[in-house]
């Protein structure tokens, strides 16, 4: 059977939900892909073009994210085929009729992605009780205004600049996507001394080798909806981010924005991956021979799935973040040292300690033992 799903392994998934209700234009996806390590976490993203293939992609993502996070929490992800901008009472009834088809899947708890945020998630909540990244007034903590996953990457950043010779004092970083997640990494590394030269979003890139006030910048795609607004830097076409000369890339936005046709045009030594499998294999392959170091995904931005876990029991803010400071580092920590010592890239060095947690909370369930 399991060849009736392209992919499936002895991990996942364990299962693939397609969901549709042409009445009101649903069409949406769940993949539950493992939940040895307890209930899966994942969040639910909505676009004109997912996929179910993509949903797959990311909720591996999630399982290797939550293990290596060390979360009681397997891997999941939801999909919702739709423009996220449409009007706010149709996308509410879209997002209530999704979860409430879904009402019974117990092993999956929703929580906030790409197209959707903690409104998107209060209505889950209302209609099924199983969401986190809720809003404040349901006890959430607010990823996107704290800015959780940002706090992360400047954490896997602090560990991972002096593998590259890097200090991030001076440190010039270029964020393709400037949302929730690029926008508050750029502010948290500023903090810490770097300096943001470039960004872009879906309308273009806006660049300046002497710095880019990040707060200003902000104020202005929050105002207007748009980088090209920002006076304050050179207007450029959108994939000019790939071309900027940086210390730090971090790409925050799309699945695979960086494949074997265009990895030869970043120009940086250290890559944090703000978004989920930004990146194809190959690419990173590519990078790596050029001794450009990329942190995979499921270390680099797991600052927001290790919050919501910790929303989910009840932590405050203060205690989600520490928990994200220290998990966060440990993992980078550990990971560059595994692939620095067995000569393989970061991604397998952290897929390998990520499975080793998946498995051995397999070994322990009664209805599955993946042999090592």
């Amino acid at each position: 059977m399991a060849d009736l799903i392209p992919g499936a392994d002895e991990i996942g998934p364990a299962k693939v939900i397609h969901v549709r209700e042409p009445a009101i234009g649903l069409d949406g996806v769940l993949v539950v892909d493992n939940v040895a390590r307890g209930p899966a976490i994942g969040g639910l993203r909505m676009a004109p073009d997912v996929t179910i293939e993509e949903c797959m992609r990311l909720a591996r993502a999630m399982t290797l994210k939550n293990s290596c996070a060390g979360l009681a929490h397997g891997g999941a992800k939801s999909v919702l085929t739709g423009d996220p901008r449409m009007p706010r009472a149709q996308k509410e009834r879209l997002i209530r009729a999704f979860a409430w088809m879904l009402r019974n899947e117990t092993d999956y708890i929703f929580g906030p992605d790409m197209g959707t945020d903690e409104t998107c998630m209060a209505w889950v909540k209302d209609e099924i009780g199983r969401a986190v990244g809720l809003p404040v007034e349901f006890g959430g903590i607010p990823l996107d205004e704290l800015g959780a996953t940002g706090w992360g990457l400047a954490q896997c950043a602090e560990v991972a600049a002096p593998a590259c010779g890097l200090k991030l004092e001076g440190a010039r970083v270029a964020v393709q996507g400037f949302g929730a997640v690029g926008r508050h990494a750029a502010r948290f590394l500023a903090e810490r001394g770097a300096r943001l030269v470039a960004a872009s979003d879906t309308r273009g890139t806006v660049a300046n080798p002497a710095g880019i006030n990040v707060l200003r910048l902000a104020a202005v795609k929050a105002r207007t909806g748009s980088l090209l607004d920002f006076t304050e830097g050179e207007r450029l076409p959108q994939d000019a981010i790939l071309d900027v000369d940086c210390d730090i890339w971090i790409p925050a936005a799309r699945p695979d924005v960086v494949r074997e046709v265009n990895a030869g045009r970043l120009r940086t030594r250290l890559v944090l991956q703000g978004a989920n499998i930004p990146f194809t294999s190959g690419a990173e392959r590519m990078l790596a021979e050029r001794g450009v170091l990329v942190i995979p995904d499921f270390v680099a931005n797991a600052g927001g799935v290790i919050s919501a876990a910790m929303e989910y029991r009840g932590a405050t803010r203060g205690a989600a973040f520490d928990a994200i400071a220290e998990k966060i580092r440990a993992n980078t920590a550990a990971m560059i040292e595994s692939a620095a010592a067995k000569r393989i890239l970061p991604r397998a060095a952290a897929t390998a300690l990520a499975l080793e947690g998946v498995r051995k909370a397999m070994r322990l369930r009664r209805w599955s033992s993946p042999s090592d």
